[in-house]
């Protein structure tokens, strides 16, 4: 059973910090590409920054600089570092792994339950 689990979120003030994790289970996380993607109630569901299986990072260009993704292939565990919080950041923040096989032309595709950041003014 593959899950991905985040956590880390929760109320912070305008200019603090946060960081999320998930920890996944169930996959070869190695070989996953993953990401963090956030949603607010009415609106698509954004990416906000990813890493490859082989460590390459991009980040939403609105939030460059604020934001340091990173993993731990020993952990299973991706991480997204927030800084310089702002209200407009307040989203469920969902985690997001992605391989796609290229013999078998697959994709595999697994999200996790979300985690509320929220930033008060």
């Amino acid at each position: 059973q593959v899950q991905l689990v985040e956590s880390g979120g929760g109320l912070v003030q305008t200019g603090g910090s946060l960081r999320l994790s998930c920890t996944v289970s169930g996959i070869m996380f190695s070989v996953y590409d993953m990401g963090w993607y956030r949603q607010t109630p009415g609106k698509q569901r954004d990416l906000v920054a990813g890493i490859t299986s082989g460590g390459l990072t991009n980040y939403a260009d609105s939030l460059k600089g604020r934001l340091t993704i990173s993993r731990d292939n020993a952990a299973k565990t991706v991480y997204l570092q927030m800084n310089s919080l702002k209200p407009e950041d307040t989203a469920v923040y969902y985690c997001n792994a992605v391989y796609k096989n290229v013999f078998l032309k697959r994709d595999y595709d697994y999200w996790g339950q979300g985690t509320q950041v929220t930033v008060s003014s």
